[in-house]
């Protein structure tokens, strides 16, 4: 199982990743957008659900570690390590 930082900057135009990016600690972090609004965790489903499209899994494949309620979220991706996870955002 891959696991994936990600910044999460809701209410955007389109849903899209915009590449990576470093947190406050220097640590590598993928920086995404969603059109879906920060409330009863739409946000978080469209967040799945781009990046379920974006790495060719499943949606059920795709689950939130941490970070529910924050901008800052952990990603577990079944079915990948986390090789082959950076290898499909390769040039996102």
């Amino acid at each position: 199982m891959a696991r994936l930082p990600v910044r999460l900057t809701p209410g955007a135009s389109a849903d899209r990743i915009d590449g990576w990016d470093a947190d406050a600690d220097g640590r590598p972090v993928l920086k995404a957008r969603v059109r879906a609004r920060p409330v009863e965790g739409e946000a978080n489903a469209a967040l799945i659900q781009l990046l379920a499209k974006s790495l060719g899994v499943s949606k059920a494949s795709v689950s939130l570690a941490r970070g529910g309620q924050s901008r800052l979220k952990m990603v577990e991706v079944a079915g990948l390590d986390d090789d082959d996870l950076r290898a499909r955002l390769t040039g996102m």
